[in-house]
């Protein structure tokens, strides 16, 4: 609806006064603010929430909150006198059978392996959409942010190398990699109007460059014992999908049987159960409204209004869903999933790190906790910032929108807030249960730092520093020729 209202704006008043205009009234309009809900009223009223409170969930703030509070849990539950059952309770083992085949996961597995693939196939259909019909299409804007990405995946591993360039600490030089994006985007959130919007597309463009490169490391690097059978069956489920894409398959039902498939024989392979996601959320289909599906929808929604039939109805279901690319659908049903479910659950699993005297005093003298705390912090601050201050004076791309250097360098102290992948790949690098800690000891300081020192500097620091493109933002646009004549009001509308 708003992006049809986009359309008649300036056109119509009512529309310029924020009233979107529908034909079918008998004046050729419905005057309505906000698609009503379908369906018939209950007969008893369930109050939801607050208006408040729904912008507050609909935004990354909402997860970010909930992450941190599954992490409090976590930390207090780990650190409380019951802290054996949280060992207990997360390797409880559970088996799915058919037959002669089975499947042995614990729960702490099914959180890592099994929901984080429901997270990574978010960010698979984000970098998809973004790619073909959003900000990812525009070279100039995409450089900056892209380029302080490759400084932010380069930088963090330099500076972890330095603390530990030889041991069985080595292996977690991809820990401080990635960028928590909920955190990221929840502490800008709360800064307001104070926080340029490009600024926000600066870090929400950058954290999509991030999440390629992570997840390229998980695949490559962390991947162990592959087995050949199954990344070719996995291989074939890949093509399966390509073929769907390619006969222009618009349901997400065949998707969904071919993301169980493709989860099935990439856990079977060896190669980290989460590519799967990631493979699907990138080869869904993503692309621009097309004007024929959607003129199609009201010939269908007339043919329900003339007969009211089962049939009908799920006819004129199925061509609205059809005028919907698959990525976006997908995108809107699971990404509540993801941000509400999936994340916060990860945090429960993953953030219980006993913080007794023992535990603190072999993280104080570690190289690990040093060097994941360190590359957090000031590899993503020095990285981001400096290459994406290179590519501006060099050129490459521009950074609109009145935003600053002060800006930049606030955004990329807070980038260091690396909390959700950080963990994973933690439980990935290391096998021994006591650098798991340290490793974990330090996300939890390095976080901790870059989000005080992040949101300091940009309180105090982003309007004190020169545009990063001033030239970019230009002056209002001319006045049109003379004469000025008032707009005029079709006789309909009057």
């Amino acid at each position: 609806m708003r992006r049809f209202a986009d359309e008649w704006e300036g056109s119509d008043p009512r529309a310029a006064a924020g009233t979107v205009g529908v034909s079918g009234a008998a004046d050729g309009w419905w005057a309505v603010t906000a698609p009503p809900r379908p369906g018939p009223a209950l007969r008893v009223s369930i109050p939801g929430p607050a208006p408040a409170v729904r912008e507050f969930l609909a935004t990354e703030a909402g997860s970010a909150v909930l992450l941190l509070v599954s992490t409090i849990v976590a930390l207090l539950w780990a650190n409380s006198p019951w802290s054996s059952s949280y060992e207990h309770f997360w390797e409880t083992s559970t088996t799915l059978a058919l037959g002669g085949a089975s499947l042995h996961l614990t729960l702490h597995d099914w959180v890592n392996d099994g929901l984080m693939a429901i997270f990574f196939m978010v960010v698979g259909l984000e970098i998809s959409r973004e790619a073909t019909t959003g900000e990812l299409r525009d070279r100039r804007s995409v450089a900056v942010p892209a380029l302080g990405a490759v400084g932010g995946l380069a930088a963090p591993v330099l500076v972890y190398w330095l603390f530990n360039r030889s041991g069985a600490g080595g292996a977690g030089w991809g820990i401080a990699m990635s960028t928590d994006t909920a955190f990221v985007l929840g502490i800008l959130a709360l800064f307001g109007p104070r926080c340029p919007d490009r600024l926000r597309l600066f870090m929400l463009t950058l954290a999509v460059v991030d999440d390629i490169g992570a997840i390229s490391v998980v695949a490559v690097f962390y991947s162990k014992h592959i087995d050949v059978m199954a990344l070719a069956l996995a291989a074939v489920a890949v093509a399966a999908v390509l073929v769907l894409r390619w006969m222009g398959v618009w349901q997400l039902t065949p998707y969904l049987i071919a993301t169980g498939l493709l989860w099935l024989a990439v856990h079977a392979s060896g190669v980290h159960a989460t590519l799967a996601g990631v493979l699907i959320g990138l080869l869904v289909p993503a692309f621009a409204p097309r004007r024929e599906q959607v003129d199609n929808v009201p010939v269908f929604v007339r043919a329900l209004q003339e007969d009211s039939t089962a049939s009908r109805s799920a006819l004129a279901v199925s061509a609205a869903r059809a005028a919907v690319a698959p990525n976006e659908r997908l995108q809107h049903l699971l990404h509540p999933v993801s941000a509400f479910v999936v994340v916060p659950l990860f945090g429960l699993a993953n953030a219980g790190v006993s913080l007794n005297g023992e535990a603190l005093r072999a993280a104080a003298s570690s190289p690990v906790t040093h060097g994941v705390a360190a590359a957090l912090l000031i590899g993503n601050a020095v990285g981001i910032s400096l290459a994406a201050t290179c590519a501006v004076r060099a050129g490459l791309g521009v950074l609109p929108g009145q935003v600053r250097y002060g800006h930049v360098i606030g955004a990329a102290v807070l980038a260091g807030i690396g909390f959700t992948i950080s963990l994973f790949i933690t439980q990935l690098a290391f096998d021994d249960e006591a650098l798991r800690d340290q490793a974990k000891i330090g996300i939890l300081v390095g976080s901790l730092i870059a989000a005080t020192l992040g949101s300091f500097l940009l309180r105090y620091l982003g309007q004190r520093m020169p545009l990063c493109s001033p030239d970019s933002d230009g002056l209002p646009p001319p006045l049109p020729p003379r004469p000025w004549r008032p707009p005029t009001v079709p006789a309909r509308w009057t």
